[in-house]
Formats: structure tokens, C-alpha cells, sequence
């Protein structure tokens, strides 16, 4: 019989949180090597990128006795900035697996909820001596934290780190320069000389053969197919979900599906308040790292946000949950045809 994330409260310590901070399941196994560019901005952030952990190592080996008791000299960093789906993840979490430790790897949400949960001073003190921080989709979207991301960075790059980064370019942004890697300077303008800029070109790879998100499915298959799963799947009402969402911590979405192995939801409809609309982002974002499959009734993905909202300030993130959210529906369908 499937659980019901409506009945979880989840309240991981801080001990949890930082032992979270590696590449998320989906991206154990990726590595420059399999790596696959489509075009030539990808393949020179991909050589850029492997030249870059390559230097970390030489770094660490050069790093003496006495080099450990002077200020280190500047390491590189790396902003990767392109639209959705063109492989800036995967980029990222290769060159985690490729730098030697200590090392950080974070989504931009997860670090705000460690520094809300910790501090910033105790945050920056369980990073200390961190050789290289990776931060997947670097938000522009909340000005405060950004900034209190940039004062957490301005430490630990003090400290010798390199930074790598990336950020989404809007669909209708691509080609027009750089915009938004200006945008990301100025929010972070005490680390703007640090960062060099690389921008992916290319399509969402997500959508390739495939303009329009899966659809939605039957309620009757939704419950069916989550009864066929049983107790590794939930199973919730959307308008519940998204109230009990409400009242967690997003750094709590994580625990939230300890042991879930797929995701059935009924009855979803248009979230048309901000507020819940960004819960919902959190949540896919969760699910799309741990691979957890999502199948649901009422709505589609395509539908999931109106428009004012995809096209407002955080259509960033949102366009982000769809194109997400339209992958898990893809990986269920793909599981229930196998199955």
C-alpha cells in the first residue's frame, strides 16, 4: 500500500545536511568522459572545466609544509551560464568527481537552508578548507540571498577555493550576449573578478524529439499503477501536498522521500500563487536529483504553471520545474511500458 507524504515531518540535523553535500544519485556516474556535446560552446566548457581540475590537483600536490601557513594565491572559478538542459549539470558534478577533496557540491537552495539551519559563521567554518565549491542552478531570483551566498563564497574563496557555477539563460535570452552572466556579476560584485564566464549554447535535451511534456494521465492509472509500486511509493492529493508543503522547510524536501522510490499525485491543478509555485520547484528539483519518477492526474507539466508566473521574475525556475517535472513524468511512463 503506498505511504502519503502528507504524513511525514521530517526534521533532519545538521549532520545530515552536510554529509548531503555531494552530487545527488542521478549523477553518481557521470564523468567528463561520457560527457557527450552537442556543439562546440559545450565541448570548450568541457575541456575548460577538465583543465580545471587538473590544476586542483597540481595545486594540492604543490601545497607544502610552509605553503599551509600562507594565505593561499587566488584559485580559478567558473560560471557556467546556458538554458535548460544543455549539460551544465552534468559539467558540474564531473568535475566534482575529478577535483580532489575536500570538496562542496550544493544546489544554490541547499546552501541557504544550511547557512539558515547553521549560521553563517558555523557554515563557513564546517567548509573551511574546502578546495572546491560546486553550486547547481546559482539563483538571481531573491537579491538577499544572493548576497548571502556571495558573503558565504567571499570566505571560503578567501581560503583558496575555486567556485564553479552554473545558472540558467532564459529560451528567448540566448544569443543576446552576456546578460545574464552581467546579472550574476553585479549581484556578487566582492567576487566578480573571480569568476570566468563560459556560456553553453544548444537545445534541452530533455525535449529533444519531443516539444511537448508528457500529458497527464487517468486518475484510475495513477492510483493503479502507485497500488502495483505499494509502500516505496506515496500517493497524495495534490491541493494536500502542496498545503503540507507549506508548512516544511525546503531543506526538509530531501528527507521528506526517504525510501520513496516513485511519486503519484492526483488531482493536480495550475498553482497560481508564487508562494506554491516555488514549493513545487523545490520539490521536483528534489525529485529529478534522487530520480524518482512522478506520474499524476489532473494537469500536466506544460500546464502546472499559468503564464504570468512563467514569465514573470522566476521564470527562471519555474521554466526550470517544467522542463524537470516533464523528464520524471517521462521516466514513469517509460517504467510502467517495461513493467
Amino acid at each position: 500500500m503506498p505511504v502519503r507524504l502528507i504524513d511525514r515531518f521530517p526534521d533532519p540535523p545538521a549532520e545530515r545536511l552536510l554529509a548531503g553535500l555531494v552530487p545527488p544519485p542521478r549523477f553518481d556516474a557521470v564523468r567528463f568522459a561520457n560527457y557527450l556535446p552537442a556543439e562546440g560552446t559545450q565541448a570548450a566548457a568541457r575541456d575548460r572545466l577538465e583543465a580545471l581540475a587538473a590544476g586542483l590537483h597540481e595545486r594540492a600536490a604543490s601545497r607544502g609544509v610552509l605553503g599551509r601557513f600562507r594565505r593561499p594565491a587566488p584559485a580559478p572559478s567558473v560560471y557556467l551560464d546556458g538554458g535548460f538542459g544543455v549539460g551544465k549539470t552534468h559539467l558540474l558534478a564531473s568535475v566534482w568527481h575529478a577535483a580532489p577533496g575536500p570538496k562542496t557540491y550544493a544546489s544554490f537552495g541547499e546552501l541557504v537552508a544550511l547557512v539558515g539551519a547553521l549560521s553563517m559563521q558555523a557554515a563557513a567554518a564546517a567548509l573551511a578548507g574546502t578546495r572546491l565549491v560546486c553550486i547547481d542552478e546559482f539563483e538571481l531570483d531573491d537579491p538577499a540571498n544572493t548576497r548571502l551566498i556571495a558573503a558565504l563564497l567571499h570566505r571560503l574563496v578567501a581560503d583558496g577555493a575555486s567556485v564553479v557555477a552554473t545558472s540558467n539563460t532564459l529560451p528567448g535570452e540566448l544569443g543576446r550576449g552576456r546578460f545574464h552572466a552581467e546579472h550574476f556579476r553585479r549581484e556578487i560584485e566582492t567576487l566578480a573578478a573571480v569568476f570566468e564566464t563560459l556560456s553553453l549554447q544548444g537545445e534541452d535535451y530533455r525535449r529533444r524529439g519531443a516539444m511537448q511534456a508528457p500529458p497527464a494521465w487517468p486518475e484510475r492509472r495513477v492510483r493503479e499503477a502507485a497500488d502495483a509500486v505499494g509502500e516505496q511509493a506515496s500517493l497524495d492529493r495534490a491541493p494536500e501536498l502542496l498545503a503540507h508543503l507549506a508548512g516544511l522547510h525546503p531543506i526538509r524536501y530531501r528527507a521528506l522521500l526517504d525510501g520513496i522510490d516513485a511519486v503519484f499525485v492526483t488531482e493536480a491543478r495550475t498553482v497560481r500563487d508564487l508562494s506554491g509555485a516555488l514549493r513545487v520547484a523545490y520539490l521536483v528539483d528534489e525529485l529529478y536529483d534522487q530520480q524518482v519518477p512522478v506520474a499524476l492526474s489532473g494537469v500536466g507539466p506544460d500546464e502546472l504553471f499559468p503564464p504570468a508566473l512563467l514569465q514573470g521574475t522566476y521564470r527562471k525556475t519555474l521554466g526550470r520545474c517544467v522542463s524537470r517535472l516533464g523528464a520524471l513524468v517521462r521516466e514513469a511512463e517509460e517504467r510502467s511500458a517495461a513493467g
